[in-house]
């Protein structure tokens, strides 16, 4: 009997109390301990849904179609663009390009020059394309320098705008102008007046980032003092270059670190070199001169690294989210509110052709007011165009003599 009773006493207490069950005659059925814990990760698994795998299906879904990006380059020749592209993606864009006569430079406009190539690192494909604008600023007159440019971003947005309209969207290929790159030359005191004429015109509609050319010609003292200068003209003419989104509160110390580095060095002062030379048994990127090598990935000489980091490894995905919730936001408004009116123009002309054809036709009071509505914009249209006349020509006689 008392062998009986303990085992009893240790088969209850193995059980599980929910799920002792009552039979008709008040004896108790004990539930092994094998099946309660089967039970128990049955529920497990009832509980788990399974979309914590959203994010892998984002990465292999993005992976598989790729990314685009779009840089705009623009400053005078000589500055070492090309050179800056190839270094920065490891590559050689402009091994056919030749390099135009100084007669030819007289007369010479901007013109617009896209390269693309295909990237591939560690399963991660990139079709990058640059866009070069040869010609700038290398004129006597550089009055309209801005124009080409201009003119090719809003072609960009025009275009997606177009596609993103029609009916087949799902092979949309994004050309909008996701980075500018504006090279300042290091001989410049601070921002010249073509370089602010430039800024002006593309600063709401692309993100501009500025990097001045060639900083192993300048002293520490001096690159530290130009780039001072240039942010103060930045601030006073309120021309509004890329900012650098604000870290979450959750971030670990070492990324707020770089983030705080990568804001303090704009704008970023560069020296770029396709040269690989070999420095104390170690190949680097540099220049060789008489005192010395300068290596373009060494912070102390240039800022080339962290101008990488923030274009390609940290803000590449954030120049893209500006580009499209800002400035493609703006340009979109833009287009429904011109439509709208003209749809509204339209409108308004067929109720008034259809008043003079037909003296019999009864107006109601929504069509009046509809009527009234569209003589006041149009009305107010006519007075914003005087006053955008007005400005220009206050911008010719201000802007008349250009700093070149």
């Amino acid at each position: 009997m008392e062998q009986s009773e303990s085992y009893a006493i240790l088969d209850i207490n193995i059980c599980d109390k929910d799920s002792e069950k009552t039979d008709n005659n008040d004896n108790k059925k004990k539930t092994p301990l094998t099946t309660v814990i089967k039970i128990q990760r049955e529920r497990g698994e009832r509980d788990y849904i399974g979309f914590a795998t959203l994010p892998e299906q984002v990465h292999r879904k993005s992976v598989k179609r790729g990314f685009d990006f779009t840089l705009m380059v623009v400053g005078e020749s000589g500055l070492g663009k090309s050179t800056l592209i190839n270094s920065l993606f490891l590559g050689d864009l402009y091994k056919n390009r030749k390099l135009s006569d100084v007669q030819d430079r007289i007369e010479k406009t901007t013109t617009i020059e896209k390269k693309t190539m295909e990237i591939e690192e560690r399963g991660v494909k990139l079709r990058l394309t640059i866009v070069d604008t040869p010609g700038f600023g290398d004129a006597i007159n550089c009055e309209d320098s801005w124009r080409v440019c201009s003119a090719y971003v809003d072609e960009q947005f025009r275009q997606y705008f177009t596609d993103e309209s029609g009916l087949n969207r799902r092979h949309m290929q994004d050309n909008r102008v996701h980075c500018c790159l504006y090279f300042v030359p290091p001989w410049a005191h601070s921002l010249r007046q073509v370089d602010l004429e430039m800024m002006r015109r593309l600063h709401r509609k692309v993100n501009i980032v500025v990097v001045i050319a060639k900083a192993d010609s300048l002293t520490a003292a001096e690159v530290k003092r130009l780039k001072t200068r240039i942010l103060n003209d930045l601030e006073e003419h309120q021309i509004q270059v890329y900012q650098f989104p604000e870290c979450d509160s959750d971030e670990d110390e070492e990324f707020k670190q770089q983030d705080r580095e990568l804001k303090a060095a704009a704008p970023f002062a560069v020296v770029a070199s396709d040269t690989v030379l070999e420095v104390g048994g170690k190949r680097v990127r540099g220049r060789q001169y008489p005192w010395g090598i300068v290596d373009v990935e060494n912070p102390r000489h240039s800022d080339f690294t962290k101008l990488r980091t923030m274009l390609i490894s940290t803000h590449m995905q954030d120049l893209k989210d500006v580009t499209q919730d800002v400035h493609y936001e703006n340009f979109r408004a833009q287009c429904i509110s011109q439509i709208s009116q003209h749809a509204m123009r339209e409108r308004g002309k067929l109720k008034r052709d259809s008043m003079g054809n037909n003296t019999d036709v009864v107006f109601t009071d929504t069509d009046r007011l509809l009527l009234q509505k569209d003589e006041e914009i149009r009305r107010m249209q006519d007075m914003l165009t005087q006053m955008q006349e007005k400005l220009k020509a206050s911008d010719k006689k201000h802007d008349s003599i250009i700093d070149v």
